[in-house]
């Protein structure tokens, strides 16, 4: 009886393990010419943003992180080379389970890592690069205002107006096109929160009716369905 009971327990334990791995997010890498300092893995957690693991780095760039991640979500690096300055040192990226790659440098560590493994990252990466050109289209746009010949004739600030409306549609056109050409992709119903919040309630409907059953039952599929509720009540 005690040798069943051992082997049930060894059972178990196997059964966990197997378990955890699958849900285990490893992300490794090099930090190219740091030579001193503390790696963070962060995570936000009820409107917080707190550490999940460190290490401290001495003499070689490499590194490692294991964690358990109950959905695909969005994660920092976080790196004090102890200058005692916060500014541009802090990675994001979307963080899943199964092995994910961040090469960077120290002298420019949030400047176009290279960070493979993570396909929701990839979406987010691609999803993010032609945003910005709808921001640099916008950026462009009120350069050309503040001119002076600008300032001084209503008739072309007007035709500027135009033109930035009509990006701005432009925009929401393709985050919402974006959303309904990739209900496979966990990275959809985040970008749907932070972008597109405050489109036609019909629209954001028409996205998440496009969601594959995993992504609507992963964090922000929940939340995405949460605030349609919330704007149909």
């Amino acid at each position: 009886m005690k040798r069943i009971l051992i082997v049930a327990l060894l059972a178990l334990t196997v059964l966990s393990c197997e378990k955890n791995t699958e849900n285990t997010m490893t992300v490794s890498g090099n930090i190219k010419g740091l030579k001193k300092g503390t790696l963070f893995l962060q995570h936000f957690r009820d409107s917080s943003l707190v550490v999940l693991d460190s290490l401290n780095i001495e003499g070689d760039g490499n590194f490692s992180f294991s964690e358990v991640v109950e959905d695909p979500d969005i994660f920092y690096l976080y790196l004090d080379k102890e200058d005692k300055n916060d500014v541009n040192d802090r990675i994001m990226f979307f963080g899943e389970a199964g092995q994910i790659t961040i090469n960077t440098s120290w002298n420019a560590f949030d400047k176009n890592p290279e960070i493979l493994g993570s396909e929701s990252h990839k979406k987010l990466a691609e999803f993010s690069a032609m945003l910005s050109k709808f921001n640099l289209r916008d950026l462009t746009l009120m350069q050309e205002a503040s001119q002076p010949e600008y300032l001084e004739n209503e008739e072309a600030l007007d035709s500027l107006q135009r033109l930035a409306d009509q990006n701005l549609i432009n925009r929401y056109r393709y985050v919402l096109n974006f959303g309904l050409n990739n209900g496979d992709s966990y990275a959809t119903p985040y970008i749907m929160m932070m972008e597109a919040q405050e489109a036609n309630p019909k629209y954001l409907d028409s996205v998440y009716g496009k969601l594959s059953p995993e992504v609507a039952e992963s964090k922000y599929g929940k939340a995405l369905q949460e605030l349609l509720k919330s704007r149909n009540d």
